[in-house]
């Protein structure tokens, strides 16, 4: 449904629930994040691919972003700045048709040593998750998750 053009008066009886949208949408984040953290619960991230595109996934964003340091704490202002969204937007445009809903949002761990919590969660697109936690993974990064879980098989 289109709401008509750009700077238009939006007709009240026209538009669609916003605030059910916003539901829906909060619960599918937190679907999402469940699900990931229950994964990491049952297996390595050092032995999880998270799409078919890995491996590209992986060395494009090493390329596009070498400074980026997995084991640091995400800096949300750099990442969300100007220059931050346009060089994101730039990497993730590359996957606008090679994965499915790149742009969605969803829920990122600011910290790799830290679970999900209100403090230390971001709000990031499907490729930002991809391309950060990838790189987490390929580091054993996210394994403590799995050995806490099950301590017997901890290193």
């Amino acid at each position: 449904m289109s709401l008509g053009p750009a700077g238009a008066s939006l007709d009240p009886a026209q538009a669609e629930n916003f605030e059910d949208m916003e539901k829906q949408f909060a619960v599918k984040c937190v679907q999402h994040m469940s699900t990931y953290w229950a994964i990491l619960e049952k297996a390595r991230g050092s032995k999880l691919r998270l799409t078919k595109m890995d491996d590209d996934i992986y060395e494009h964003f090493k390329k596009e972003f070498p400074e980026f340091d997995p084991t640091e704490t995400i800096n949300e202002d750099k990442m969300k700045s100007k220059e931050g969204k346009e060089r994101w937007r730039n990497f993730m445009m590359a996957y606008e048709k090679k994965v499915e809903d790149y742009n969605f949002g969803t829920m990122l761990r600011a910290n790799p040593k830290f679970e999900y919590g209100e403090k230390e969660t971001i709000f990031a697109v499907r490729m930002q998750f991809y391309a950060i936690e990838i790189a987490r993974n390929r580091l054993g990064l996210n394994d403590w998750i799995y050995e806490r879980e099950h301590p017997k098989e901890a290193k």
